[in-house]
């Protein structure tokens, strides 16, 4: 044996369907594609959802709201949530890196803080928003508030 009369194993290897070759092949005419319709024309692709002509279910369900793409969503962290940090690690200054670091904020979040709790501690706070009742409470016991 060399490489001259090497060959595939009998029944490995099957010859293609030659389609639309003429009457001949038996595969010619309408080419296995039956009469008519979409499917048997060239460049047919069914649309995704397509139903057969029958309306599609994206068409038959009602449309409802929109999605504001100016929206800025930002994660809410509560005062007394900032108060017990403080307490726990003896915080004197919040910012959006110490909440990162003590998992309480992702990587990419804007960090808004919310008024509900109370807050004893003196505390200077950073953070891209406010609501007016955290800010009034932060300022009530002598902290600052800096916005991003």
């Amino acid at each position: 044996m060399d490489l001259s009369n090497l060959k595939p194993a009998e029944g490995a290897v099957k010859t293609e369907k030659r389609i639309g070759r003429g009457q001949g092949s038996g595969r010619g005419g309408t080419s296995t594609r039956g009469h008519k319709g979409a499917k048997s024309r060239s460049g047919y692709k069914r649309k995704r959802g397509f139903e057969g002509g029958q309306m599609p279910l994206y068409r038959r369900v009602p449309k409802s709201g929109f999605k504001n793409i100016n929206r800025i969503e930002y994660t809410g962290l509560n005062i007394d949530v900032l108060q017990k940090l403080a307490d726990s690690r003896g915080l004197s200054t919040i910012t959006p890196e110490i909440l990162r670091e003590n998992g309480l904020l992702g990587k990419k979040d804007l960090l808004k803080i919310l008024g509900r709790g109370e807050l004893t501690a003196k505390m200077d706070v950073t953070a891209n928003a406010f609501s007016e009742k955290a800010a009034k409470a932060i300022e009530s016991v002598g902290g600052t508030v800096t916005k991003l």
